[in-house]
């Protein structure tokens, strides 16, 4: 019953092993109780994915505990470099929190694309929907519109007229129109979401420091918007592992420059 939950829920065949942290593992008086309260929480897609990715993911929320249908998470504000509160900073000190926060966008992108058993797709990237620790992780605070690929693609496949027909929030398909059948595959990625919804209103913008040389700005800007351009229907999906390891080698550079300015 379980397993068919998980299903429904994330689209995966998961074996009975890896349910310890959905499930109470020992029964106790109040079982039923028990019972009654981990049913619950199973029918929240946000804690069965948080609960899957314990331990596994510093990019989410940990789960800390749970009473019936409520569970308690790490407390993260939502926000973003310029936010005064979380980031009381100077103009320089700030360039470089964005630059830390950045890699760690990038990071999440490589680590949300390679290393579970399948991808895992964001489809509403806005900057809210993300928080910042005080080292510069980027956490992914609201993992309602996330999806691992075989959910993906039972969600893209859908009747269509047109390409417009295949967009799913901020995850896109293609139209055959032969068939009038979205496909399945997902034609954009995490990386260019991110690029276009987050690192496009960040640089240059909030590269004013006279620490960071004009040739630097100008490249990361260009390669942002190439990023935010790739368009995998004409071919240029080939590009994307170059453009997001041309993309962390500029921020290296930018981080390298604004340390340099200050000694």
């Amino acid at each position: 019953v379980l397993a068919g939950e998980v299903k429904n829920a994330l689209g995966l065949e998961l074996p009975n092993s890896s349910m310890g942290p959905l499930w109470p593992g020992r029964w106790g008086p109040g079982w039923r109780r028990q019972l009654a309260s981990a049913w619950s929480l199973l029918q929240q897609e946000e804690y069965v994915h948080l609960s899957l990715l314990q331990g596994l993911s510093r990019h989410v929320l940990p789960v800390l505990g749970s009473c019936g249908h409520f569970y308690a998470v790490e407390y993260l504000a939502a926000g973003s470099p310029q936010h005064s509160a979380l980031f009381p900073l100077g103009q320089a000190a700030q360039a470089q929190a964005i630059s830390h926060i950045a890699l760690s966008f990038l990071d999440m992108v490589s680590h949300f694309d390679h290393d579970f058993s399948h991808r895992l797709h964001l489809c509403d990237v806005k900057p809210e929907n993300f928080a910042i620790r005080s080292d510069f992780t980027v956490v992914a605070i609201d993992v309602d519109m996330a999806f691992f690929e075989p959910k993906m693609r039972e969600i893209l496949e859908q009747n269509c007229t047109g390409d417009e027909d295949c967009n799913f929030f901020d995850c896109f398909s293609k139209c055959d129109l032969h068939v009038n059948k979205c496909g399945a595959q997902r034609v954009n990625s995490n990386l260019q979401v991110i690029c276009d919804k987050i690192f496009r209103h960040w640089f240059p913008s909030t590269l004013k420091s006279s620490a960071v040389s004009f040739r630097l700005r100008w490249q990361l800007q260009q390669a942002v918007q190439e990023c935010t351009d790739l368009e995998v229907s004409t071919g240029n999906w080939r590009a994307a592992p170059s453009v997001f390891w041309k993309l962390r080698r500029l921020l290296q550079a930018l981080l390298k420059e604004l340390q340099e300015a200050e000694k």
